[in-house]
């Protein structure tokens, strides 16, 4: 559920008191320019004090340490994106390159830092627990030109989880999102799943988000095969309007990136914005 800036300011000065004393344990959207209810809304739920059985739950940021960065205003969605994209329009000469952000930091640089020789953006749905770890790395993103979503707190299987502990998941990665950049974000992935169930999709839209974002072409990078591996996989499936799911931890995809934006452009594909794709 969405709740006005009120709330968000209330919600957020609440989970810090709980953090600092010890009490906290630790997608295409609108149809008009900045008002994408993804972009302020975040869940009022009060955090339970565990998550998935068997998970170590994630710390808050302290407000204090936390780095701040303005989320750039989003473009309008096209008035017909489904509420789970898949792909995106066949017709324009562009593709979407997600990244799941977790993982060693200086990998992640490398990573973007190629994107962005290469004029690329991407968008990466990161991990909750860790901009608890790296909270530096949402404001490197942003100032990179690149977009910000949601891939839950812990990175567990969502769609095995109870609504409630399903919604917690999302909701405070959103939290981290709103507190580090001032938005939630318009995209949310689930983790350890392609496609997000119906339970998971109504506990993403009580949180904010509208739409979830899965993808159509899958190079399973996590399985480290190489980066040539990487590159023939994702060059041979990808095309215009492809979703590519990527992983930024993992040096192989790094080291794989540069061919493969170069092999794009030999296609004529360029890569942008999962949210530039579907406007």
């Amino acid at each position: 559920m969405s709740v006005d800036r009120r709330s968000v300011l209330r919600s957020t000065a609440r989970l810090a008191a709980l953090s600092a004393a010890g009490g906290l344990a630790a997608a295409c959207g609108s149809s008009s320019e900045g008002t994408d209810p993804a972009q302020s809304s975040v869940a009022a739920r009060s955090q339970p004090s565990h998550l998935a059985e068997g998970s170590a739950p994630s710390p808050a940021v302290p407000p204090s340490a936390a780095p701040t960065a303005s989320a750039p205003a989003l473009p309008p969605l096209a008035a017909n994106t489904p509420q789970e994209v898949v792909s995106g329009p066949r017709t324009r000469p562009q593709l979407a390159l997600t990244f799941h952000g977790q993982g060693d930091p200086a990998i992640a640089e490398a990573l973007l830092k190629a994107a962005e020789q290469h004029g690329a953006r991407l968008t990466v749905l990161v991990v909750g627990s860790w901009l608890d770890q790296q909270p530096q790395m949402a404001q490197r993103i942003l100032a990179g030109g690149h977009e910000l979503g949601n891939h839950t707190q812990n990175h567990l299987d969502i769609s095995s989880m109870r609504p409630q502990q399903a919604h917690d998941e999302i909701a405070q990665c959103a939290e981290r999102l709103q507190r580090l950049t001032g938005s939630i974000g318009r995209w949310f992935r689930p983790s350890a799943t392609q496609y997000a169930n119906a339970m998971v999709k109504e506990q993403a839209r009580q949180v904010g988000y509208e739409h979830v974002l899965s993808f159509d072409v899958d190079p399973r990078d996590y399985a480290d095969p190489g980066a040539d591996t990487v590159t023939h996989r994702v060059l041979k499936s990808a095309a215009a309007g492809s979703v590519v799911a990527l992983h930024m931890g993992h040096p192989g995809t790094a080291q794989a990136l540069p061919a493969i934006l170069d092999g794009l452009a030999a296609k004529g594909l360029h890569a942008v914005t999962a949210s530039e794709l579907c406007a």
